[in-house]
C-alpha cells in the first residue's frame, strides 16, 4: 500500500492559457478512499489522469509512496485504473479479461488462475468466469473491471466515474459494494465522480474542485457542517443549501421580518470589508416554521420570511417544500424540510426562520466563509 501526494501539480493543455488543474495540493493517506468531485470541466478527471501518467504534469510533483512518479510512464507507477466504460475485451471470457494484464506480464498460468478465482469470490463472479461480457449485466461488467484491477494487487486504485453507465438503483447498490470492497482490501483509492451524493456516501475524505482549483478537502461530515466557501456550500448537500443575501443589522442579520443572531466576529469581518450585506446559508432541515408568531421588527407582520409553496416532495417521514420568497427585491427559490405528517398545500405560505446556531455566513463579495 502507499500514500499519494499532489504537490502544486499543474496541467495546462496545449493552446490554452488557463490551467485545467492549477497548483493541486493533496496528501492522501495509506489505505484512504479519497473522492474528487466537482462539476464538468473542474479538473477532477485530469487530476486522476495526471496521477495515472495519462496526462503530462507541466509543473509540480506527484508522489506514490516515497517515489516521485511525475514523469514515469503508467506501467511503472504500480496503479490499476477502472474506467467509466468498463473497457472489457468482448471476445474474451470474464476469467481471461480479469487475468489478461497478468498474462502480458508473464505471470505463470496457475498463479493467474488462483488470483482470478480469489478475486471472483470477493466480487461474487465465480459463476460467470466462463461467460463473455455481452452475457453480463452492467453491474456485473463493472465488477469484472474491478476484478481486473484487484488481481494486479496495485499500490493504488484509480476510478474514473465507474458508475455513470448504471441505472439509479444499481448505482446505489454498486457504490456500497465498491466502498465495502475498498475497506476490505485496504488499498489507497482515488475516485472521481460528478455526483456529490456518491462522494459523500463513499469517501473517507472528499476533495471539491472548481475551475481547476481545490476548494476544500475534508471528511464528508466536516464539509457538510463547515463548507469553506459559497461554492462548496451550494454544491455539497441534496437538496442544496439555501443561500440568501440579507442585510446586516443590530444583533445579527435581517431575515424577512426577523433578526437572526449570527457570529459577531463574522459580522465584524464583513463590516471591515465594507459589506452591508452577507450571504446566509441554511440547510433545508435547519428552518423552523414560525407561522403564528409575531415579528420582532413589526407587531403588524408575522415573524420570519414568507415562502410561497410551489411543490411538495413527500418522502414518507419527511417532505421537502420547494417555494419562492421575495428577498432583496427579487424572487428567490428556497427548499424547506418539514414533517411528512404535516405537509402544506401548494399555494400556502410558510413563514420560516433559520434555527439558532445552524446558519452559515459568507462574504457576498468574495464567497469566503465568515462564520
Amino acid at each position: 500500500m502507499a500514500t499519494v501526494s499532489f504537490e502544486k501539480a499543474t496541467r495546462i493543455y496545449p493552446g490554452s492559457e488557463t490551467p485545467a488543474v492549477d497548483g493541486l495540493d493533496i496528501d492522501i493517506e495509506d489505505g484512504e478512499f479519497l473522492v474528487l468531485v466537482g462539476p464538468s470541466g473542474c479538473g477532477k478527471s485530469t487530476s486522476l489522469r495526471m496521477l495515472a501518467g495519462l496526462e503530462d504534469v507541466n509543473s509540480g510533483t506527484i508522489r506514490i509512496g516515497e517515489r516521485d512518479v511525475t514523469h514515469l510512464p503508467p506501467k511503472d507507477r504500480d496503479i490499476a485504473m477502472v474506467f467509466q466504460n468498463y473497457a472489457l475485451y468482448p471476445h474474451m471470457s470474464v476469467a481471461d479479461n480479469m487475468g489478461f494484464a497478468l498474462k502480458i506480464a508473464g505471470v505463470p498460468k496457475a498463479e493467474i488462475r488462483q488470483k482470478v478465482e480469489d478475486a471472483a469470490k470477493i466480487l461474487d463472479l465465480t459463476d460467470y468466469l466462463a461467460r463473455k461480457p455481452k452475457a453480463l449485466s452492467g453491474g456485473q461488467r463493472q465488477r469484472v473491471a474491478m476484478g481486473r484491477a484487484i488481481v494486479r494487487e496495485p499500490q493504488v486504485f484509480l476510478m474514473d466515474e465507474p458508475l455513470s453507465n448504471l441505472d439509479a438503483k444499481l448505482r446505489v447498490q454498486t457504490r456500497t459494494q465498491i466502498a465495502g470492497l475498498q475497506r476490505r482490501l485496504g488499498i489507497t483509492t482515488v475516485y472521481v465522480t460528478h455526483d456529490q451524493v456518491e462522494a459523500m456516501t463513499m469517501g473517507d475524505r472528499v476533495a471539491v474542485l472548481k475551475d481547476g482549483l481545490l476548494q476544500q478537502v475534508d471528511t464528508p461530515r466536516a464539509m457538510y457542517d463547515h463548507p469553506a466557501n459559497l461554492f462548496v456550500a451550494g454544491f455539497i448537500g441534496s437538496p442544496a443549501m439555501n443561500l440568501v443575501e440579507v442585510p446586516i443589522t443590530d444583533g445579527g442579520v435581517k431575515f424577512g421580518n426577523s433578526v437572526v443572531p449570527v457570529d459577531r466576529d463574522a459580522l465584524s469581518t464583513a463590516s471591515d470589508k465594507g459589506d452591508r450585506t452577507v450571504t446566509v446559508g441554511v440547510r433545508p432541515e435547519h428552518f423552523d416554521i414560525a407561522n403564528g408568531e409575531a415579528s420582532s421588527l413589526s407587531k403588524d407582520e408575522p415573524a420570519g420570511l414568507p415562502v410561497s409553496v410551489n411543490v411538495v416532495e413527500e418522502l414518507g417521514a419527511d417532505a421537502y417544500v420547494y417555494g419562492t420568497a421575495h428577498v432583496g427585491g427579487e424572487d428567490k427559490d428556497l427548499v424547506v424540510r418539514v414533517s411528512g405528517r404535516n405537509v402544506p398545500m401548494k399555494g400556502e405560505t410558510l413563514n420560516v426562520v433559520p434555527r439558532g446556531g445552524e446558519s452559515h455566513v459568507f462574504s457576498t463579495s468574495t464567497g469566503e466563509r465568515l462564520g
